[in-house]
Parts: structure tokens; sequence; C-alpha cells
């Protein structure tokens, strides 16, 4: 039997089960060939071999120029986008003990999409296009907040938080509509691009704008592992063991709120990633978070990045977004998880 790894560094202390640390090694040598496989794709295909070498520094010329300038930091925001947004529907399907939520079912990224739309329709032309992330992660923030206020009748349960959530975006769903219907035709094209979540024309200063929150909210969320393992098992067990349970409920609203809202900030409202990822990871690992995170954030990012793959290829020349693509198959998902609920 395989022997588990302790891991203490710091206020981070777990234990990683021998099976959740094979699977974790196997996915990222699995993530590094489609990402080697994204450099090596596209209007100009490359060699995996000069591929190397430009990520080495040694290749000169155009390859290096299309693959460290165009398609790296194209390929890496894909994956950190789709890291955040799974490890954001990881926490949030334990917050709510629900295998059916995800930042885009209970309404956090329809807020944030209600604001980007609002942003581009109106404060654009006047602010600049530099200003519609921080408008966004402001949309979801407080499409959350509202849902926790609506939600909340002496302490909020799972069950009101997801009704609530999923009837909220439905509402801000219309309101993105009609501000879209009643927008320019320049923007309304711009609109549906981020809504439909595209890391196209992703550069380096966009990495460096993204990788900071991801560096503080995933330690954050792994510090917080046992109050996320307890918080399934029910209220009066976890209150038993003492935890604070509508404390850390908030907190932990907040982590997923923030890893969905600075996603989707940066590569618009890709949907199903944080629906598909944890459950694909939970038949691959034991249910425990810390070993769960890991895996999650790396099949979520492995998704966006075939997604993005796919549709800078398959189309060639067009350039199909890449949350086409996830929808594409996050939807059939989500009916094979609707039905497997038995309701």
């Amino acid at each position: 039997m395989a022997k588990s790894l302790r891991v203490r560094a710091g206020p981070l202390a777990f234990a990683l089960p021998g099976r959740t640390l094979a699977v974790t090694a196997a996915l990222v040598l699995v993530v590094a060939a489609v990402m080697l496989l994204s450099l090596s794709q596209g209007t100009v295909a490359i060699g995996p071999g000069t591929v190397l070498q430009a990520l080495l520094g040694q290749a000169e010329g155009p390859e290096g120029f299309v693959v460290n300038t165009l398609r790296l930091p194209r390929t890496v925001m894909a994956f950190l986008v789709g890291a955040a947004l799974a490890v954001a529907g990881l926490i949030l399907q334990a917050l709510v003990r629900n295998p059916l939520a995800s930042p885009d079912i209970i309404g956090i990224s329809g807020g944030a999409s209600v604001a980007a739309v609002a942003f581009l329709s109106f404060l654009a032309p006047q602010l600049g296009a530099q200003w519609l992330p921080l408008f966004a992660i402001a949309g979801a923030l407080l499409a959350a907040a509202g849902i926790y206020l609506l939600a909340w009748r002496s302490g909020v349960t799972p069950a009101r938080l997801v009704l609530i959530g999923i009837g909220l975006s439905a509402a801000m769903g219309a309101a993105t509509t009609l501000m879209i219907t009643l927008s320019p035709i320049a923007t309304t094209m711009t609109a549906y691009i981020w809504l439909t979540g595209s890391v196209y024309g992703s550069d380096w200063a966009d990495v460096q704008a993204l990788l900071p929150w991801l560096a503080l909210l995933l330690p954050l969320a792994l510090r917080h592992a046992r109050a996320i393992d307890l918080q399934e098992f029910g209220d009066t067990l976890a209150t038993g063991l003492g935890l604070p349970v509508q404390r850390n409920r908030l907190l932990l609203l907040v982590l997923s709120v923030a890893l969905a809202g600075v996603a989707v900030a940066h590569a618009g409202a890709i949907g199903f990633v944080g629906l598909m990822a944890p459950h694909i990871a939970r038949r691959l690992v034991p249910r425990q978070f810390a070993g769960l995170s890991p895996v999650t954030a790396l099949i979520g990012g492995m998704l966006v990045v075939l997604a993005d793959l796919v549709g800078r290829t398959l189309f060639a020349p067009l350039d199909v977004p890449a949350g086409v693509f996830v929808s594409a198959i996050g939807a059939p998902f989500f009916i094979y998880l609707l039905f497997r609920q038995r309701f």
C-alpha cells in the first residue's frame, strides 16, 4: 500500500495519500504534454523540439517569437483561468453540499457578467478597457453578497444558498441580455465574445495580473482544508467538532467568489469548468480537499487549454472562443449529473 506524505509549511499542514501523489504526478506530466501540444499547433506548426528550444531561449527568429510571445502567455493564462475556476467550484460544492453547484450556475459568474457588460456598454469609451477586470470582480462580489444576504435566515443553509443563487443568476442573465440588446453593435460583439469566454490576445501583462491573486488565494484555500472537509459532513457534526459554521461558510464563499471572479475578469464567463473538474477529480483521488484541490486545478487548467487549442486550430483561420467548447462538453455533463441525482 502506498504511504502518505505529510506536508508542513508554516500554517499549512496536511497528509496526502500515496494514490493522490501518484495521480497528481501523472496529471502534471499529462498537462505538460498538452501545453507542449498547444505551443506546437496553430496557423504555423512548430515541432516539439523547436518549442523546447524556444522555451529554453535557444530558438531565434519567428519560431521563438511565436512560441514565447504569442502562444505561451495565452496557454499559461488558459491554464491559470481553468485552475482558478475549478478550485472555486470545488470549494462551492463542498460549501453547499451539492454536486451541481458551480460559480456560473449559482450566479457568481452572472454578477461578473452584468458588471462587465455594463462597463463595456456605458463606461469603456471613457475609462478604457484596462478597468474591465476590476468591474467584473466587483460584480462577482456584489452578486455573492446579494445571494448571501437573501439566503440569510438565522444563518445560511446550503439549500437556500443554491436556490437563491439560481434565481438571481436567471435575473442577471436577463439584465445582461437587455443591456446587450440596447448597446451599439460594436459593444454587442465585444460583450458576446466576453460572455462566451476567451483567452484570445492574452499577453504576459495579463498573466502577471492574474498570478498574484492565485498565489494568495490557493494557499489560503489549503489553509482552510479541514474546515472545507468538515462542511461536507453537515452543520450539526461540524459544530460539534468545534467549527464556527456560519463564519467559515462566509469565508469559504468569499474564497470561491474571489477565485471565480479573478478568472472570469481576465478570460470572460467560461462556464462548466467549476462543475466538471471537481467531479472528475473525485473519481481519481480520495475526497480530501488538500489532495483534491491540486488534482482539480490540474484538470480544470487542462480543460481550458484543450478548449483553447481546439478553438484556434479546428476552424483555422477563425479563432473560436474556448468557452464554446467547454460548454459543448459541460452542458451534456450537467444533464448527466441531473439524471444521476434522481430528482
